[in-house]
C-alpha cells in the first residue's frame, strides 16, 4: 500500500512529466500531418522520400515557430544530377505538384551532380536549407527572385549573395548532350527560360524553399531539421517572416 509521502510525490510529479513530454520539441516540433506527406509522395513519386520529409519538417518547424505559412512549397533534391528535373514545385492547399523541372547549381558545387555547398560570398557554390522567397523584380537576368536564407550559417548570406531564383539559357537538356551536364550558375538556382515566369509567379512573396542533400554537417547542425523552436523563433521575429 502507498504511503500518504509516496501519494504526493506521485501527484506532484507524474503530471509535470506528462506536461513535458508534450511540449518537448521532439515531439511537438516540426510534426507534419501524414496526411500531407503522402499526398506529396504520391504525387512526386521520384522526389527522395528524404528531401520530402525533412522540406516539411523544417516548413512546419518555422510556422510553429511564428513564421506565416506558404501557399507553395519548392524543393531542390542537389542529390539528384543536373541533368535530373530536380525542383519541385508543390501547391499545399491542394496538396499537388504544380511543377517539376530542371535547376542549375553553382559553378564550384560540382560537375553533373553538386557535392559541396557554401554560405560564402565569392564562392559560387550553391547552398542548403529553408529559404524564404520574397520580392521579384527585374534584373541582369530579366525578371527574377530574390529570397532569404533562414539558416545562420548554412544560407543566410543569400542576399548579400545575390542569391536569386532567374532564368539562364544554359539550363537546358541539350546541354547535357554536349557536355554530360546542364550549365552551372554562380551559387543560384536558375532554371529554364521557359518555365522562368511560372517558377518565379508561383514562388514569389513568402513562399517557402528548400534545398536538400546529405550534407552530414547541416543534417546533424539545421535548427529546422533538429527543430530548435527558441532558435528558430529568434530567427523568423529577426527576419520579419
Amino acid at each position: 500500500m502507498l504511503t500518504s509521502f509516496r501519494r504526493l510525490l506521485l501527484t506532484a510529479i507524474v503530471p509535470a512529466l506528462i506536461a513535458a513530454s508534450m511540449t518537448s520539441p521532439a515531439i511537438a516540433a516540426g510534426t507534419v500531418r501524414p496526411s500531407l506527406y503522402n499526398s506529396l509522395a504520391h504525387a512526386a513519386p521520384e522526389l527522395n522520400p528524404q528531401a520530402l520529409k525533412g522540406a516539411l519538417n523544417a516548413m512546419q518547424c518555422a510556422v510553429n515557430s511564428g513564421a506565416r505559412q506558404s501557399r507553395h512549397l519548392a524543393i531542390i533534391d542537389y542529390s539528384q544530377p543536373s541533368t535530373a528535373r530536380r525542383l519541385w514545385i508543390f501547391d499545399l492547399a491542394r496538396k499537388k505538384l504544380v511543377l517539376r523541372d530542371l535547376v542549375a547549381h553553382g559553378s564550384n558545387s560540382g560537375e553533373n551532380y553538386a557535392t559541396q555547398f557554401s554560405n560564402r560570398e565569392g564562392s559560387y557554390q550553391s547552398s542548403l536549407g529553408l529559404f524564404r522567397t520574397q520580392e521579384s523584380y527585374e534584373g541582369t537576368h530579366g525578371y527574377s527572385l530574390r529570397m532569404d536564407g533562414l539558416e545562420p550559417g548554412f544560407n543566410d548570406m543569400a542576399r548579400d549573395r545575390d542569391i536569386v531564383i532567374h532564368a539562364a539559357d544554359y539550363v537546358n537538356p541539350l546541354w547535357s548532350k554536349r557536355q554530360g551536364r546542364i550549365g552551372r550558375s554562380q551559387g543560384c538556382p536558375a532554371v529554364r527560360p521557359q518555365v522562368a515566369k511560372r517558377v518565379i509567379d508561383s514562388l514569389k512573396d513568402g513562399q517557402f524553399m528548400f534545398s536538400w542533400y546529405p550534407d552530414q554537417h547541416w543534417l546533424k547542425s539545421s535548427p529546422y531539421l533538429n527543430c530548435q523552436p527558441q532558435q528558430v523563433a529568434g530567427i523568423i521575429s529577426s527576419a520579419g517572416n
